[in-house]
């Protein structure tokens, strides 16, 4: 039997053509790396920005087990009633009650019993009630439902994700965070064995500025003034990290960056 679980994170898909390029392989991506379980934020993968209904379903039906997201995941209206009805796509916990959707859910692979949460960092993005809180209440309401834990802080402050994933330490298996769409190089396990990345990165145009043609962000930048962001055609970056566990304890054992060219 064999003594370790893998998870495979995936950093923010960001446009359509990303999305069908990360669903081309992904199949193969999992068998090669013989992973349990994938998760991949999807909050940008629909054309534009956003999440629709048909990109989600394409990265369920790929390979990806559930789709985490964040402060972009209401840009298409649609996807309300499709978050409220679909398990397997997450938002991020802490959003007040009565939003469409959950913030976790408990998926069964591998033999495992593993507890996905999903919350959205308060420091320089819109102010939601505190995300430790709704992490700890996460915790208590699934205890004793799950086997190992990972945790998506979508974030814009480093401190506020490595705050987090150190507070948990050893009550969560993964930490890992989303949303800069920078690939950070400080993977790490923490004494208390919760297996961290900062940012996972993103899965998007390689010649681009955070998935977006560059043309587009220089504008913006330069001239402070509203502007329509377009993604960029040609090789996509897929960005993320393999978390492996040991399926005893539940405690990360190794870390591993993962980054490769689609062409």
């Amino acid at each position: 039997m064999k003594t370790e679980y893998r998870i495979l994170a995936l950093g923010d898909i960001v446009g359509a053509e990303a999305t069908d390029k990360v669903c081309r392989v992904l199949n193969g991506l999992r068998r090669e790396l013989a992973v349990d379980f994938a998760v991949a934020n999807g909050e940008n993968a629909a054309a534009g920005n956003g999440l629709d209904r048909a990109s989600a379903e394409r990265l369920l039906h790929s390979g990806v087990d559930v789709l985490t997201s964040g402060n972009h995941i209401w840009q298409k209206k649609e996807i309300e009633e499709y978050i409220e009805e679909n398990p397997f796509v997450l938002r991020p916990a802490n959003y007040p009650t009565g939003t469409p959707g959950r913030g976790c859910a408990i998926f069964e692979s591998g033999g495992v019993r593993l507890l996905v949460m999903n919350v959205l960092g308060t420091v320089f993005l819109d102010p939601l009630s505190d995300p430790f809180d709704a992490v700890e209440a996460m915790l208590e309401e699934n205890r004793g439902s799950y086997d190992f834990s990972v945790l998506d802080i979508h974030a814009e402050a480093t401190s506020e994700k490595l705050a987090l994933a150190r507070f948990f330490d050893g009550r969560i298996s993964a930490v890992f965070g989303t949303h800069t769409h920078i690939l950070t190089a400080d993977t790490r396990i923490l004494p208390g064995g919760t297996g961290y990345l900062t940012d996972l990165g993103m899965c998007g145009p390689e010649d681009s500025i955070l998935g977006v043609k560059s043309e587009c962000v220089i504008r913006k930048l330069r001239t402070h003034r509203p502007v329509r962001f377009e993604n960029p055609s040609g090789p996509v970056e897929l960005n993320g990290a393999v978390f492996t566990l040991d399926r005893e304890s539940g405690r990360a054992v190794r870390v591993e960056i993962l980054r490769r060219i689609l062409s």
